[in-house]
């Protein structure tokens, strides 16, 4: 993976052979602390969702985040090893917790560019990740999945991860119709574009 300062990303992987990564709540919980540990101090993350076999966010990278990790034998960005220590860190402790061995994750995370333009694929990106409980049939209302953003966006929690008041700039958000907009499902060939 390779990021650019002043970008959106859709970060995204899902688990090896499309299995569970997430067996529990307290795992959920691991992995989002494990996101605050690892992501968190690389970009800023506006929205994301962890699904039972895949997560997705939505990052702005900055200067943090494309810094090169010194005194490493293979170069990477400071985000990129992020990513590395998030899944590493994370399989090591489910592989224990379940007595496995092996990649809980499929091999190569994507990451990519979506910046805002003229096709608003950010926009898309954003509201897609939302969606994902509720195309999976997890629950009726989108804000009833715990495990994504957007309870924090409707206020319903003070959730920490995401960096709210540069979604709004950057995403042009607005609180009156935000949870209108959210649930306008979106077809698939535009949702193909953010892949």
């Amino acid at each position: 993976m390779h990021f650019e300062p002043g970008s959106l990303y859709h970060i995204y992987n899902r688990g090896n052979n499309q299995q569970f990564i997430y067996h529990n709540r307290k795992n959920y919980l691991y992995f989002l602390n494990k996101v605050h540990q690892y992501i968190t101090p690389r970009c800023s993350i506006l929205a994301w969702c962890l699904m039972p076999n895949h997560f997705h966010f939505l990052v702005h990278t900055d200067e943090r985040s494309c810094t090169p990790v010194p005194k490493i034998l293979i170069p990477s960005q400071h985000l990129t090893e992020g990513i590395r220590l998030l899944l590493s860190s994370y399989s090591k402790g489910i592989n224990n917790q379940q007595q496995t061995t092996g990649n809980v994750f499929q091999q190569k995370t994507k990451a990519k560019c979506i910046n805002e333009g003229e096709n608003q694929y950010d926009i898309i990106a954003f509201h897609y990740i939302h969606q994902n409980p509720k195309r999976a049939g997890l629950v009726i209302k989108m804000e009833e999945y715990e495990f994504s953003s957007f309870p924090d966006y409707l206020k319903m929690r003070n959730g920490a991860l995401c960096n709210k008041k540069l979604a709004y700039k950057l995403l042009e958000l607005n609180d009156a119709t935000l949870y209108t907009d959210s649930y306008q499902m979106l077809e698939g060939n535009i949702i193909d574009k953010i892949f």
